[in-house]
This record gives structure tokens, sequence and C-alpha cells, in this order.
């Protein structure tokens, strides 16, 4: 693993400090250069919690990565340059599912002088930088989100209006790996996932986040959103190759992208 290649993957220009202008500046460029995606799910490609084999795939292979891969690069890298960086069990959605689902996303924290500040670039279409860890309204390019301190101790992230999730619950915390391992596992495998249910792409532009769920299209801008469905299989295959910049073969996928579509909106 090169740090230097990671950097040159994300289009970061410069020298990499442990400072707060670096925490920023990789963060943004990560979420503008890598595409969040699921596909291994629906490819049949295990995925797991090595940053090494996330290295590999995003770094060498130019693919994405959800939350497992992406905030793992991205701690390691991170760590690489000279932050101080603690993996958190998050639980997105944990405010209608429960507990339970603590461990279904990995969030960081990175130590600075200031305090802890909250990095993820593995929500999809959540914090397009870093956010000091303190309660309050977060506006970030004209997308307002929320950082909630609650009763139980457990913080809550409020994504912005349009975003494909709500929010996810974590504590200021060292992650437990074999949760999150199991976690992970669940949420390849379990048919009730809806990462098993639904193919999805996301990836932030400098005015807007694109976003591919199963057929549905959204453009999301500071002015709302916009969303269309996909037609057919090599309109699917255009978006994840043209739209996402991943170069797989996804046509093979449409009959199932389709189905569940269906089964979710009816004709």
């Amino acid at each position: 693993m090169d740090l230097h290649s990671y950097l040159d993957r994300i289009g970061f220009v410069g020298t990499a400090r442990p400072d707060l202008d670096t925490l920023k500046a990789v963060h943004h460029r990560h979420l503008l250069g890598v595409t969040y995606e699921n596909l291994s799910v629906h490819l049949g490609e295990r995925v797991g919690l090595d940053p090494a084999e996330s290295y590999v795939k995003i770094v060498e292979g130019g693919r994405g990565g959800w939350c497992y891969e992406m905030n793992g690069l991205l701690a390691w890298a991170l760590e690489e340059i000279g932050f101080d960086v603690m993996r958190m069990a998050a639980g997105v959605l944990r405010s209608i599912r429960g507990d339970w689902i603590i461990g279904n996303h990995l969030a960081l924290a990175v130590h600075l002088d200031d305090g802890p500040w909250l990095a993820d670039v593995g929500f999809g279409d959540g914090l397009r930088e870093p956010t000091p860890l303190r309660e309050g309204p977060i506006e970030q390019f004209g997308l307002t989100y929320r950082l909630q301190l609650l009763d139980d101790g457990h913080w809550r992230l409020h994504n912005h209006e349009h975003g494909g999730a709500a929010d996810f619950d974590f504590r200021f915390e060292r992650a437990e790996e074999d949760r999150l391992a199991e976690l992970c596992t669940w949420l390849q495998t379990d048919p009730e996932s809806s990462f098993v249910q639904t193919l999805i792409c996301q990836r932030f532009r400098a005015d807007r986040i694109e976003v591919l769920r199963g057929r549905v299209r959204r453009t999301v801008t500071t002015g709302g959103k916009r969303e269309w469905l996909v037609a057919d299989a090599d309109e699917l295959q255009s978006e994840v190759r043209d739209t996402f910049e991943l170069d797989v073969e996804v046509r093979h996928l449409w009959p199932a992208v389709e189905e569940r579509h269906r089964a979710v909106f009816g004709t």
C-alpha cells in the first residue's frame, strides 16, 4: 500500500500534513474521486474489513466501495499522514431499527488539537467535509445536516433533507471489530438487507450529488432533487460507466433490478 498512489487516485495536490486543511482536502477529494457503490454484493464479490483489500480494489482497480471500504481506506491514509484516527461502529437508522443495527456503518473520529472531528466518506450522500464533534446544525455546500447528542450517550448525524438515509447513530468510542465484521457479512448475504435487495451507486460532484438506487436515478443540488427511471439494461450500463465512472459489466443485473423495482413500487 502506497500513500502517494492513494493521493493520486483521489486527485489530492500538495503536501499532506496532519492538520485541518489536509483533513478537509483529503476527505473532499476522496468523495469527488471515488464512487460509493455496492456492486460487489450483486456481483458475488465478498467484501471484508481489510484496508489492504480495499486499496487493491479502489486504488489499483479503479473501483469504489461502501462504508467499510471507503472509511477503512481513508482511516489508513490519514494514519499514514500522521493523524490520530479512531474507527467507530455506527448504526444507520438506529432511530427506527434499534440497537441491533449498530455496526452496519463504519464512521471515523479524527483527533485534532481542538478536539475530535467526525469524518465519513462512506455514507454515500452525507457529509462532504469532516465536522467538529459538537451539537448543532452543519452547513456544507448549501445543504444542512445536524449533530445531536442523545440522552443515551449516542451521537446522531441527521442527513440533509434529500438524503437516502435520514440518520445514523454512534458512540464516541472505539469500535468492536467483531461487531463490524458480523454486520458486514449480514449486509451482503441476508435477503432482508437493503444492500442485497438494491443496487446502489452514489457520487459527489462539485455542485451536486448523483445517485442510482435500483432503477431510480436522482440528482441532488442545493435547489432540490430531480428523479427519473432508468429504462433498460443498456441505460443501466451507461449510467454505471459514464456517470459513476465504474468499468464494470452490469447488464446481466437488470432483471433483478427491474424485479426489485416492481416489488417496491408496483408497475
